[in-house]
């Protein structure tokens, strides 16, 4: 194909009969080194003069040069450099179809001559035979496109495609010149551009800037009172004991509540680092849940509420981390707890899953409130919050459902979360079958 489409475009005539020469030059070059070779053994021995091998040499050049002689040395010239452009393309396109990243071929007007599996799966409206700006319009990419074809030399830039999802790429575009020359917009010039996705990298990227400025945000809080306090109590509370018994007490539940947050850090970054690894013992999900009850029966019992347990007679054993897996009912009771006003009870039950794949199934079930349908897709994100200023009152940290989440990612266990506005919630965690 690309073969074809510089044939469509001749050289000027200049460059034609110069190629013509070289030829023929390249096509004498034995006779005309034998000739030379002849004249300097004729100059040294002295049968001839240096002028006159000179003029003979001339000569020689000029038959080289002009005296027409058959084409057929130029025709198969021309036809191996022919062979040699498609065998070229070939070995580039069949590069490109093994790299993982999009990578398209384009010729000197932008045109796509070649797509690899990546770049047809993830661009599917680029054509082979279109240019490659009536699909990927982006102002950046067809910039570096147009310095590329007038300069020669390689760009790289990254851009953000909105359609049909928020994606970043940095794009490497670079020119290919055949038999050592890279006319700037010939369309025998070739360029290669490719794509590396960049999304996963911004992402991370995104979360680390968000979850610095939140826990920033949420340690200056405390600190800040602290501060305020501690100001307080040197100055015009100093004598004054009834200030002080207050001031402090208020001082010890702020040292808690960042005591807590970074005890909650601390146990998000211990899960991470083993997220990869799949725990191996075997837990009775049962025991641990009466367990995890016996725990926060009196905070329960202090908010007013009685939690049920629904569980079968027998051990229910699944693989995992005992001290990861009670965090997790931990959380989720407590979770309960805090959030189920307005019910008299929680109920925990503990079943055989009806879900292929699965052994056992956990439901945690407040009669509370509810979550508003538009938060519960978010809410094991790092200190989402519903309500920010009633979870800091109950001593939340924002952390306790992404901590959740990563555990049953590490045990390969699911969690469901649903809920009705003013009919509680349900937190649904399926676990595999005992390996």
């Amino acid at each position: 194909m690309v073969a074809h489409m510089a044939q469509d475009n001749s050289p000027e005539q200049g460059g034609t009969q110069a190629a013509r020469w070289r030829v023929r030059l390249f096509s004498a070059r034995w006779i005309l080194m034998t000739v030379a070779a002849l004249l300097l053994i004729f100059v040294v021995s002295g049968s001839l003069t240096p002028l006159a091998a000179s003029v003979a040499m001339l000569l020689v050049l000029a038959v080289a040069l002009f005296i027409p002689r058959s084409n057929s040395l130029l025709i198969q010239s021309q036809d191996d450099a022919a062979l040699l452009y498609k065998i070229r393309e070939q070995a580039i396109t069949r590069f490109a179809d093994t790299l993982g990243d999009p990578c398209f071929l384009l010729n000197g007007r932008a045109v796509v001559l070649h797509r690899n599996p990546a770049a047809a799966a993830q661009f599917a409206s680029t054509l082979v035979g279109n240019p490659l700006a009536f699909s990927l319009r982006h102002p950046l990419l067809l910039s570096a496109i147009e310095k590329v074809r007038s300069t020669g030399a390689a760009q790289s830039v990254e851009i953000n495609l909105t359609v049909p999802n928020p994606t970043w790429f940095k794009v490497e575009i670079t020119p290919l010149g055949l038999e050592g020359e890279a006319p700037a917009r010939d369309t025998s010039a070739l360029m290669v551009v490719t794509l590396h996705n960049l999304t996963e990298q911004k992402r991370i990227e995104s979360l680390r800037s968000d979850f610095i400025a939140n826990v920033s945000h949420e340690l200056r809080t405390p600190l800040t009172s602290l501060m305020g306090f501690i100001e307080t109590l040197q100055g015009p509370a100093a004598r004054d004991a009834k200030a002080r018994e207050k001031f402090l007490g208020i001082m010890r539940t702020q040292s808690e509540r960042m005591s807590v947050l970074i005890d909650d850090l601390l146990s998000l970054s211990r899960i991470e680092q083993r997220q990869h690894v799949k725990p191996k013992d075997n837990v009775d999900i049962s025991a641990l849940l009466r367990e995890v009850i016996e725990g926060l029966d009196n905070k329960a019992g202090e908010a007013g509420l009685d939690i049920r347990l629904e569980n079968p007679k027998g051990p229910a054993n699944v693989t995992g981390d005992r001290e990861e897996l009670y965090e997790v009912f931990e959380n989720l009771i407590d979770n309960a707890i805090k959030y189920g006003e307005g019910g008299a009870h929680i109920d925990i039950k503990l079943v055989p899953s009806k879900r292929q794949g699965f052994a056992w199934c956990v439901n945690v079930v407040d009669h509370g409130a509810g979550i508003p349908a538009e938060h519960v897709p978010r809410l094991t994100e790092r200190f989402y919050r519903v309500d920010a200023e009633s979870s800091r009152k109950k001593k939340g940290t924002g952390l306790g459902l992404a901590i959740v989440k990563h555990i049953l990612n590490r045990h390969r266990a699911t969690l469901s979360i649903s809920s009705v506005k003013g009919d509680g919630a349900t937190f649904r965690v399926g676990f595999d079958p005992l390996s």
